[in-house]
């Protein structure tokens, strides 16, 4: 049995039968890793015998738990890797950043809290662009990740290490988090299936902030319904997040062969200009196997969109600006060994310490929220933010899913994106809903012509998460783009 080839949700029934052990699962992944990592670059943090004593010690919780008759948790014992900006007690978490590079956290994030309880295995940390801001992972201040379809091209961002640890089958199962498409701009690149939920109903407690009213931690996994289970596990009301969901939303596992036929609607705005022609062929022949499956599409606009990326820039780097001010060498993380006065350290422990992305974001934002400048940038983002809301709220009350590209087009090859503009363009489809806190899911739907893995993203109104996840569940179901493997790496 090749257990890298199962599905996290797959791996988990076989434990549950004991046809497998989690340390046999961990072994497998842990063989992956040293046959593929250094080609790859996925992980910014692994130990294997760390690994394996994790492994034995929730391989005899489960054989106590079925002994004693009781139900395990729905991954137990499946491997899972976790993007290095969630907090995880006594393991690094440096956001990729030299200003972080030896920050040990005291205590674990909550979902870290919530795959431990659920008995999943942790492998270790991944990489990402730095504090979370890029589309590329070229921003990490230690390694590029590279696409596993073709290590040339970038594996998207910022989630890039989450996104190709499981395209290379490193990880069946990641954590990564979402602030402008960052688990499914890769997701996409990548070819695996990315879910960003809808805004609290996953804690962001001990995720590192990069824009707390934008960031989002999701599952990144090579289907639906694993990203269904995975979510399930960390989904929870948490005193610690005042932003948390306290519960009430329909569990998303439990419904995932709820396929409802849902009206699809497809935007104008995200078909147009910008918009590759493989990227447009992808979704019309998606929205073909939609309406083989009885779903009915209808053909909308939204002309606010075009609003959507200039406001999140200004809206996520202001944020963006104000979380990062902690960062100044006094109370934690790197500081600059040549400073002659406080003034001298702050300006050359961040100089130092930050990534020329980062340290364009911070002037940006700090910039937008200056007197004299508050109302003509950033309290405009804010009137658009609602106007986009606004622009979703209609559209919804006509269908009940949006389908578009998750992006313009397929991977990037790295270097290939130098201008700020031309890279911020690269996530137009996927801004505007963590504008409006909506949960979107980017699942496989094709690939180009170089064999690059093309995706496509469904957006739902608020707590429309089990609707989704059924709903591309069902799609590849009767397709077979997500059981697509690069061979390059395999």
């Amino acid at each position: 049995m090749d257990i890298i080839k199962l599905s996290a949700i797959e791996i988990a029934e076989k434990i549950k039968l004991g046809d497998i052990t989690a340390v046999a699962a961990a072994k497998a992944y842990i063989a992956q890793i040293k046959k593929v990592e250094k080609t790859v670059n996925a992980y910014l943090y692994f130990n294997e015998e760390e690994v394996l004593q994790c492994a034995k010690q929730i391989q005899q919780t489960i054989d106590t738990l079925k002994k004693e008759g009781k139900q395990l948790p729905l991954l137990a014992g499946v491997p899972i890797a976790i993007k290095d900006n969630i907090c995880t007690r006594g393991t690094k978490t440096t956001c990729a950043s030299k200003i972080l590079e030896n920050f040990i956290p005291p205590y674990d994030a909550t979902v870290v809290k919530q795959i431990k309880e659920n008995l999943l295995v942790p492998l270790g940390k991944l990489n990402m662009d730095e504090f979370a801001m890029g589309s590329s992972t070229e921003h990490s201040a230690f390694k590029k990740t590279k696409n596993p379809w073709n290590i040339d091209y970038v594996p998207g961002g910022s989630s890039g290490g989450s996104a190709a640890s499981v395209a290379a089958s490193l990880a069946p199962i990641s954590l990564g988090s979402d602030t402008g498409g960052s688990i499914r701009q890769p997701a996409a690149f990548c070819g695996v299936t990315g879910f960003k939920p809808t805004y609290g109903r996953v804690s962001r407690y001990g995720l590192v902030a990069f824009a707390s009213s934008l960031d989002q931690i999701g599952p990144l996994s090579k289907d639906a319904e694993s990203c269904a289970a995975l979510l399930d596990t960390i989904s929870c009301a948490d005193n610690h997040d005042s932003t948390s969901l306290q519960g009430g939303y329909i569990t998303t596992h439990d419904t995932i062969n709820n396929f409802k036929k849902p009206t699809i609607a497809i935007l104008k705005e995200y078909m147009g200009e910008g918009i590759s022609d493989d990227m447009k062929e992808a979704v019309k022949d998606a929205v073909k196997q939609f309406e083989k499956m009885g779903c009915e599409v209808i053909h909308v606009s939204m002309p606010s969109l075009a609003y959507a990326l200039p406001a999140y820039y200004i809206l996520s780097s202001a944020e963006a600006s104000s979380n990062l001010s902690r960062f100044d060498g006094i109370r934690y993380g790197y500081r600059t060994q040549n400073a002659d006065n406080l003034e001298d350290l702050y300006t050359k422990t961040r100089s130092e310490g930050f990534g020329d992305e980062v340290k364009k974001r911070i002037m940006l934002g700090t910039y937008a929220l200056r007197s004299g400048y508050y109302d003509e940038y950033y309290t405009k983002a804010m009137k658009t933010r609602s106007l986009v809301k606004n622009g979703f709220d209609d559209i919804f009350k006509k269908a009940d899913m949006i389908l578009s590209p998750t992006t313009p087009s397929a991977a990037f090859k790295f270097g290939e994106k130098a201008d700020a503009i031309s890279m911020y363009k690269a996530d137009i489809c996927t801004v505007s809903v963590n504008i409006a806190g909506l949960p979107a899911v980017s699942f496989p739907g094709g690939f180009n012509d170089d064999r690059l893995p093309l995706g496509l993203q469904l957006i739902g109104p608020n707590d429309s998460d089990y609707m989704l996840l059924s709903t591309v569940h069902a799609f590849q179901q009767k397709t077979d783009y997500h059981k697509q493997t690069p061979g390059s790496i395999s």
